[in-house]
């Protein structure tokens, strides 16, 4: 069996691309997961009105998952064929679902994403404290649907995907000294070398 031919340098392009937008997909996501995403209050016994900021990764601790999970992606793209692309394609696209709903949950219950660090903050269990959403969870929904129209378009490029990376591979070893039918006749070469014969 011949070996399947390497990708060439038009596919390699392809791919390299493909994984520096992935790589930027997985930084952006986690960009944006980094700011404040929400400015809440409580109030405290002993200090009165607390102020307290939520960043993404905490308020909605989906995003950073889904930076790595994409992180994780462009480095599987770089080594996998035609059905490895959609696979990660559909995993990518489930990445930025994740992104989405993280930022619409925090939009639309800002007070409950910044509950946890309020009552940290002043020791009481606030009921409904208040809580205001900054605009880092609308970027993070428009970055977030962003990548699965990514994925899609990833899943549907042309060109390129068949042949799989060979830089981890090497061709089996031949077997040597063997005739075109396959195998050598053991006892021929027996009588052989008994007849004094060399058989090779």
């Amino acid at each position: 069996m011949t070996a399947a031919p390497a990708p060439g340098p038009g596919a390699r392009a392809r791919r390299g691309r493909w994984v520096v937008l992935l790589l930027g997909a997985a930084g952006l996501v986690g960009l944006v997961s980094v700011p404040t995403w929400v400015h809440g209050e409580g109030r405290s016994v002993l200090e009165g009105t607390v102020a307290v900021a939520v960043p993404g990764s905490q308020a909605a601790p989906q995003a950073p998952a889904a930076a790595l999970v994409l992180l994780a992606a462009a480095g599987a793209l770089a080594l996998v064929g035609r059905v490895g692309r959609w696979v990660v394609a559909g995993v990518s696209a489930a990445a930025g679902v994740l992104v989405v709903a993280g930022a619409v949950g925090v939009l639309r219950d800002p007070a409950g994403a910044v509950a946890a660090a309020v009552a940290d903050a002043t020791g009481v269990a606030a009921a409904d404290p208040v809580a205001s959403a900054t605009a880092w969870p609308v970027v993070a929904l428009v970055v977030g649907a962003a990548v699965p129209v990514l994925a899609v378009v990833l899943a549907r490029a042309p060109g390129g995907w068949d042949q799989r990376s060979q830089r981890h591979e090497r061709p089996a070893p031949g077997r040597a000294g063997r005739n075109a039918s396959g195998a050598a006749d053991e006892r021929s070469d027996w009588d052989a070398l008994s007849r004094g014969d060399d058989p090779s």
